[in-house]
């Protein structure tokens, strides 16, 4: 039983530690998306 514990307390910190690392992957995916959105706008504008 306490092995369990503490396996599944483990587990839910890995999750967490990967939800967190999914995170900020996905807020730079977000800002290259804004990048990319940002550099297009300034090219019509040029043209």
């Amino acid at each position: 039983m306490t092995r369990k514990k503490v396996t599944l307390s483990s587990l839910i910190r890995k999750n967490k530690e990967e939800l967190m690392r999914d995170r900020g992957q996905l807020e730079v995916i977000e800002k290259r998306i804004d990048d990319k959105h940002t550099t297009s706008k300034k090219v019509v504008q040029r043209v």
